[in-house]
């Protein structure tokens, strides 16, 4: 498949990539920065991106995101830059405990506000764009950067209780959004990655 990864320097990006590129894909990895990519590769091409611009999008790619920020506004802008760049699907990493997995969370979600604060309205909003173009998004809970460990990836009515204690792997996390690239099962919903 041709895969374009969003923030492809990032720690999720990067294990994105690399596991795109074992899986046998096509890659397009686009970071502000490119040279900050580790990865060579002859299905590779890194390219420059921003999200406050169009974004070097194939209309024939999946756009896998790891996108992460510190700055509110930031989300939001990257979802509706991949948005209007109509690839043919997208798979975006948002927050377990926001937006449409609050409710499945439950009152342990609360926690969040203390550690998002101000990113959790433009966390909901690139959620609420991403869904509304069929696409899927990913809520994980905390992440590690242990190597990748079993997972499974249920959907938002098999949700756990929200436990800070839960982590999973960026490693993990990322076979599980390329497994929903490879045999879409969450077209237009919120998907669970969970450590098995």
């Amino acid at each position: 498949m041709n895969l374009t990864i969003l923030a492809a320097s990032g720690r999720t990006g990067l294990a994105l990539t690399r596991q795109a590129l074992e899986r046998g894909h096509t890659v397009t990895a686009i970071a502000r920065d490119p040279s900050r990519i580790p990865l060579d590769h002859d299905r590779l091409s890194k390219v420059a991106g921003d999200v406050s611009g169009p974004l070097p999008i194939d209309a024939d790619s999946v756009v896998l995101s790891g996108l992460g920020t510190d700055t509110p506004g930031v989300l939001s802008a990257g979802a509706a830059a991949v948005v209007a760049a109509g690839p043919r699907r997208i798979i975006w990493l948002g927050a377990y405990g926001t937006g449409p997995s609050a409710e499945a969370a439950g009152e342990g979600a609360a926690v969040l506000w203390k550690f998002f604060g101000d990113r959790i309205p433009d966390k909901v909003a690139a959620d609420t764009a991403v869904l509304a173009a069929g696409g899927t998004v990913f809520h994980a809970g905390v992440l590690t950067d242990e190597p990748a460990g079993p997972g499974r990836t249920v959907g938002l009515d098999e949700a756990p209780p929200f436990d800070l204690g839960a982590k999973i792997s960026r490693e993990t996390v990322a076979a599980a959004m390329l497994d929903e690239a490879e045999n879409p099962r969450f077209p237009g919903a919120v998907a669970l990655p969970l450590a098995a």
